[in-house]
């Protein structure tokens, strides 16, 4: 992973599910990363959801990603 990379995470199914009941949304609704991507987390299945941790300045925001083929 190089440095300027932003960290991504793996989501348990629990915290997935939670997280599609707080925003009201289904998985198709979310962005897409292709499994094909050398940033997200070995183990990644197609389905999964994958966090994405980027920081503006001082800030960190969250983003939310579904692994297509």
């Amino acid at each position: 992973m190089h440095a300027l990379q932003p960290k991504h995470t793996l989501l348990k199914e629990k915290e997935a599910e939670e997280l599609l009941k707080i925003f009201n949304l289904s998985r198709q609704q979310l962005p897409k990363i292709k499994i094909s991507d050398a940033a997200i987390p070995q183990g990644s299945q197609i389905g999964d959801m994958v966090k994405v941790e980027r920081h503006f300045g001082k800030e960190k925001k969250d983003f939310y990603r579904l692994v297509v083929e």
